[in-house]
């Protein structure tokens, strides 16, 4: 089974249960492509290192 991304549907339906961003702090990073990465990992089998520049570095940094 090869790895797809989240759809527009999919999306529109996960993303009102996620928290909201807060105002203060460390600018949050893009959720929707952190989710992506971790369904990426999982669906794969590739180790967080080894996942592409496109669902940025910060996900397997904050998941390790």
């Amino acid at each position: 089974m090869g790895f797809r991304e989240l759809s527009d549907e999919q999306w529109a339906f996960i993303q009102p249960l996620l928290p909201l961003k807060a105002w203060t702090g460390r600018p949050r990073a893009d959720d929707r492509k952190t989710l992506n990465g971790i369904l990426y990992v999982l669906t794969t089998g590739c180790r967080w290192t080894d996942m592409p520049a496109k669902y940025g570095s910060i996900t397997w940094r904050v998941l390790r």
